[in-house]
């Protein structure tokens, strides 16, 4: 048994309690908003570029710790799981962004349309599909450690999705806001392709080089010292945004539930399609938990900065996004929950060398 399986499964404070964090969010940024509604007008326009210079100095500081964790040196060892890669790299990328365009096609445009305001019905679909366009990144080494999931799998999936989506994002979000009759310019949806990817990626791999040619334990001690900043930094940002539009909220609290509603039905769905098809094709448990917990989790930080550059402050693609960050944890919990109690059927008529023989605790 690995060093990464003995140790008991823990989350931190702040991952633990990311929903209340989120909530008390909504809270001060509706207040504030109320309060010093002149100061938040002014943050809302230094920009440059239709990119806000706040909110991306506050992304670029919430994105670039959760990237140094990323070793693309795993990429070695994609092979040996060939399967399971598979299974994710193909709802990641084929089924989830389609079926998040038609979940809020259904729900949001037919449904619960005339319970929404009709002029955010389009920037509602359009934040569910950056949503759903970009793979987790940082949370899934959380669930992965909760679901006793195989650590190189998981650091390889996440390394090649990594890679993928410098490639990816901005093509199937264009394709599906195209579809979905929401017009997007290239250049702005290229533009935050290389500020919220391209170049966090080349910083953080940087630093993480250096970090590592000083040894082990100078990664270690970084990384703890950035995770209190990346977390205060996705507060911020969420402070932000709920000043700009929490009053909105306030008087429509519906609108939040609405959204929730596409978001959770996506995340069990496939969830549960990426764990069964692992089951089907003969996968180790220990490699189906992390494949269902990477294909049902997004990289919400991304959203929500892509979110804010194309369609503002203000728009419902914004909070869309943010209601993403709200259900993630209690949602995600549900599924490592589920993972872990129907391992004995998971493993029940599997072939002997699928069955992981990791004794149990």
């Amino acid at each position: 048994m690995s060093e990464h399986n003995k140790a008991t499964p823990t989350m931190n404070r702040f991952e633990r309690n990311l929903t209340v964090w989120v909530i008390l969010c909504i809270l001060a940024g509706v207040l504030l908003g109320k309060i010093l509604p002149d100061f938040f007008h002014q943050i809302g326009g230094l920009e440059i570029a239709h990119v806000n210079l706040p909110v991306g100095i506050l992304i670029w500081l919430m994105i670039i710790p959760m990237l140094v964790k990323v070793d693309f040196n795993a990429l070695h060892d994609i092979r040996q799981h060939v399967r399971g890669i598979g299974v994710t790299l193909t709802i990641n990328w084929l089924v989830k962004p389609f079926s998040m365009a038609f979940l809020g096609w259904l729900f949001i445009r037919h449904l619960f349309a005339t319970l929404l305001p009709g002029n955010q019905i389009d920037n509602y679909i359009a934040g569910l599909i950056l949503l759903a366009a970009a793979p987790c990144t940082a949370m899934v080494f959380v669930w992965s450690r909760l679901s006793h999931g195989d650590p190189l799998f998981t650091l390889s999936q996440v390394a090649l999705n990594d890679g993928i989506m410098i490639f990816a994002f901005a093509p199937i979000v264009a394709l599906l806001l195209g579809v979905s009759s929401i017009l997007v310019p290239w250049s702005t949806l290229l533009t935050s392709v290389v500020l919220y990817i391209v170049l966090p990626v080349a910083l953080a791999q940087t630093w993480r080089a250096r970090l590592v040619r000083r040894g082990p334990s100078a990664l270690e001690t970084a990384m703890q010292r950035m995770t209190p900043i990346s977390s205060a930094a996705l507060l911020l940002t969420l402070i932000l945004l709920f000043a700009f539009q929490g009053e909105a909220l306030v008087t429509h609290p519906l609108i939040i539930a609405l959204i929730a509603v596409p978001i959770v039905v996506q995340v069990f769905f496939n969830a549960a399609l990426a764990y069964s098809l692992n089951r089907m094709l003969g996968e180790k448990h220990s490699i189906a938990c992390p494949s269902a917990l990477i294909a049902a989790s997004n990289f919400f930080e991304l959203a929500v900065a892509t979110a804010i550059s194309l369609f503002g402050f203000h728009s419902g693609a914004a909070l869309a996004t943010v209601v993403g960050v709200l259900i993630e944890v209690p949602a995600m919990l549900v599924v490592v929950r589920c993972v872990n109690a129907s391992k004995g059927w998971y493993e029940h008529g599997q072939p002997a060398c699928a069955v992981d023989e990791r004794p149990v605790p």
